[in-house]
């Protein structure tokens, strides 16, 4: 099991290179995380996009191109489309956003004929580690999905579930987040928590223990959890952190990076490859904990639904 980041880094370098295929690739972050990557024996990329800006940047960043994959688009929604492709043609393991808007490289991912959807709903999950926390804990959905029902929240932990196991977590302890401890019919949030658990118990939901509704402070807090009464084996404990709503995932997400210099990792999941799709705004180690990350996901083989 990867306990930081540094861990999941080796823990990716011991699985060996997979294939990723970037979309739009003329971007110096990006290309500073696949340099550092392919360093590491991580993966092996496939960079889609305008030849002659990737070879720029490579230089300026110290990626040796010799032995990398170049294939030349510069319109961008056509190289989103070739990157997908490849994807879905299993001629790589991962796709990655370049330098491309979020909505059109997930109109590709959600294209009918050449896109990644699976069964389940696709889902955005952070991967965090702070030095007030005893363990490396997720996050999910601070992006995609608007306000998930109870449904779709039932996939969301199904698809958080995947990602924990793929870092060696062998049952993750899923806490449902909401405004308090107890259900309260005035409080959706709440009613789906205590749902969510029932799921679980009744085997629906598999290969975690899930516990809810649970404010934030209990969920993470032993002491916490001990003052109000409550007796779980999750509170305290968590490794999975399922927020009621984007706003509430969303708020999390950026407070954890920029008041608690969280280091991070961000994956789109769900679909039948991870995709990882971080924000010009995340950093180096970001962006490389994500392909990281991607990477031990594709490991385990077949779709992610």
């Amino acid at each position: 099991m990867a306990k930081d980041f540094e861990e999941l880094l080796l823990l990716a370098q011991e699985k060996g290179p997979k294939r990723i295929s970037v979309a739009v690739a003329e971007d110096k972050g990006v290309l500073s995380a696949i340099k550092i990557a392919k360093d590491r024996g991580i993966i092996e990329p496939v960079l889609v996009g305008n030849k002659e800006k990737i070879a720029l940047i490579a230089k300026e960043v110290g990626l040796n191109l010799n032995d990398v994959e170049i294939i030349h688009e510069e319109d961008g929604i056509q190289a989103s489309r070739i990157a997908t492709e490849l994807v879905m043609e299993k001629e790589a393991d991962v796709l990655m956003k370049g330098l491309i808007d979020t909505s059109i490289i997930m109109k590709q991912v959600l294209d009918k004929e050449i896109g990644l959807r699976g069964a389940n709903v696709i889902s955005h999950i952070a991967l965090f580690e702070v030095p007030t926390y005893h363990k490396i804990f997720m996050v999910t959905d601070a992006a995609m999905n608007i306000a998930p029902d109870l449904v779709q929240k039932k996939e969301i932990i199904e698809n958080a579930v995947n990602m924990a196991l793929s870092i060696g977590i062998s049952m993750p302890k899923v806490a449902v987040l909401a405004a308090k401890e107890k259900v309260s019919p005035k409080m959706e949030a709440t009613i789906d928590a205590q749902e969510l658990k029932i799921m679980n118990e009744d085997g629906v939901i598999k290969n975690c223990i899930v516990d809810g509704p649970l404010a934030l402070d209990n969920a993470i807090n032993k002491d916490s959890a001990k003052i109000k009464g409550i007796e779980s084996d999750v509170a305290g404990d968590a490794d999975i952190l399922i927020v009621p709503d984007i706003e509430a995932g969303n708020v999390l997400y950026k407070a954890l990076t920029f008041l608690a210099n969280a280091k991070s990792a961000g994956l789109i999941v769900g679909a039948r490859a991870p995709i990882v799709l971080t924000s010009r705004a995340d950093n180096e180690e970001a962006k490389l904990n994500s392909i990281a990350l991607a990477t031990l996901m594709a490991s385990m083989g077949g779709d992610y639904a």
